[in-house]
């Protein structure tokens, strides 16, 4: 009886510690997990890897490495990985068709690159000699039975190389991408990162269950790619990045190619600051920074759009899900005419049915011409927006191109670099979020499993919350 009760002790003990621990929520940002078999660093990589690679090491990978169905990898915080391959010639990259779990934390990230590339942050510089937009290695590419793709706290740079043919197998011959996933029936979780240059999409996701928050997307796409291209039945939430410098848009989201048995692409897309996206998209009437495509539904609320080609775009041909898309209350800045008269996009190339929100800044009214009117067979009629909205609505970033300094052109300014898009204490941003609504959350809060935090809509414009919430960056 005596060990019974010394036994129950135990587990009450042991039950009140770990409540104790959830609820002072002091480790949010932490993700620790015990290693199971470790990866050797003493050798260049390549082929199977099923294990842990060790905390604050380094991996030089000299081929393709994968993780085969029912395997998992796991790297720790600090790892960097340089995906060298065996020359210059023949990029390589991570195919997963089991499990990866990236799982850096805020004081020590996890570096996936390509080693002694310098990068051309200058503003101004020619994009066509850029590496960022070359690609130097392949991605990390989820295949169609990957069960988990977890990336927290992870740098993924110079990305989006020619895949090689033992890869293709994962994307199905597609061209490649940064980070890519393609299980209808999987997990893709994006937290807490950056991604740097791409040579189309940084992040293609053909299906699935997804988180992507906090994270930063910079210089991405050469004549073509968005933050976020989704499709294929992709639903769940994507809130609190910051995309700038975009060839194309932030985030996009389209529902071809739904598998038979799985939902229509459905994203919540809130509270992102999107930034000189759409200049180097080669098509044109298209891109900027926020599309809703074929078949997709979906919210777009309390997002910052500062100098982007575009405004928020519903296309009509082949027409997005309209009964199921809401939104309002994002925030529009121009420096110029030319800008400030696509905040509503128009022009019968761009197939665009976007209509009017009046809880948007600066609303409509004040720059629509009288008679103005969505066309569902010809695309929003042209309009030029009038002098006194340009300029206006200065969102009173910290330190940032607003207005947009002398001699620079929009596509100039395509990285973070110095800049700090956080709100000064004066901004008009702060206080008008609209938070009548909540996340899809379709993945489940887990230190590894899932997502470490999902947020809710923030009270503030943007991805930066000047409660201290949302990008951490």
């Amino acid at each position: 009886m005596k060990k019974n009760i010394l036994f129950l002790a135990l587990v009450a003990t042991v039950f009140l510690a770990s409540c104790t621990k959830k609820a002072d929520n002091k480790d949010l940002w932490v993700a620790v997990v015990p290693p199971v078999t470790p990866i050797s660093d003493a050798t260049c990589l390549s082929g199977a890897l099923n294990g842990t690679m060790l905390a604050g090491k380094t991996y030089n990978v000299c081929g393709d490495i994968f993780v085969k169905a029912g395997d998992t990898l796991t790297i720790q915080e600090g790892v960097t990985i340089n995906f060298t391959g065996s020359s210059p010639t023949v990029p390589v990259g991570l195919g997963v068709n089991g499990a990866l779990f990236c799982l850096g934390t805020k004081e020590k990230p996890i570096l996936l690159t390509y080693p002694g590339v310098t990068k051309t942050d200058q503003l101004g510089a020619n994009p066509d000699l850029d590496p960022a937009l070359k690609g130097k290695w392949t991605g990390v590419i989820g295949g169609p039975t990957a069960s988990y793709m977890v990336i927290k706290w992870t740098r993924v740079e110079f990305g989006g190389a020619t895949i090689s043919s033992a890869m293709k197998s994962f994307t199905g011959g597609s061209s490649p991408y940064p980070l890519y996933f393609a299980n209808p029936a999987g997990i893709f979780v994006l937290e807490d990162s950056w991604i740097y240059g791409s040579v189309d999409d940084p992040w293609r996701i053909n299906g699935g269950k997804i988180c992507v928050m906090r994270n930063t997307f910079e210089k991405c796409g050469y004549t073509g790619g968005e933050a976020m291209n989704a499709k294929a039945g992709t639903i769940g939430d994507f809130a609190y990045n910051l995309c700038i410098g975009m060839a194309t848009n932030g985030p996009k989201l389209s529902n071809i190619n739904v598998a038979v048995g799985f939902p229509s692409s459905n994203v919540r897309m809130y509270n992102n600051t999107i930034v000189n996206c759409g200049y180097r998209r080669s098509a044109a009437g298209r891109g900027g920074s926020i599309n809703f495509e074929e078949g997709a539904g979906g919210m777009a609320y309390n997002n910052l759009i500062v100098n982007c080609k575009f405004g928020l775009r519903i296309v009509s041909n082949p027409i997005a899900d309209t009964a199921n898309i809401r939104y309002g209350y994002n925030f529009y800045y121009a420096d110029s005419i030319s800008v400030a008269s696509q905040f509503i996009p128009s022009g019968s190339v761009s197939t665009c049915i976007s209509v009017p929100q009046e809880t948007d800044i600066p609303k409509p009214s004040t720059y629509l011409p009288a008679g103005w009117a969505v066309s569902t067979t010809t695309g929003n009629p042209v309009y030029t927006a009038p002098a006194s909205v340009v300029g206006i609505n200065n969102p009173q970033f910290v330190n940032a191109p607003v207005p947009l300094p002398a001699g620079l052109m929009l596509r100039d300014i395509s990285v973070v670099g110095n800049y700090n898009f956080s709100l000064k204490a004066n901004s008009p941003c702060i206080g008008i979020g609209y938070t009548g609504f909540g996340p899809r959350a379709d993945v489940s809060v887990h230190p590894k499993y899932g997502a470490t935090e999902i947020l809710g809509p923030g009270k503030d414009i943007g991805c930066y919350q000047s409660n201290g919430r949302g990008n951490q960056h």
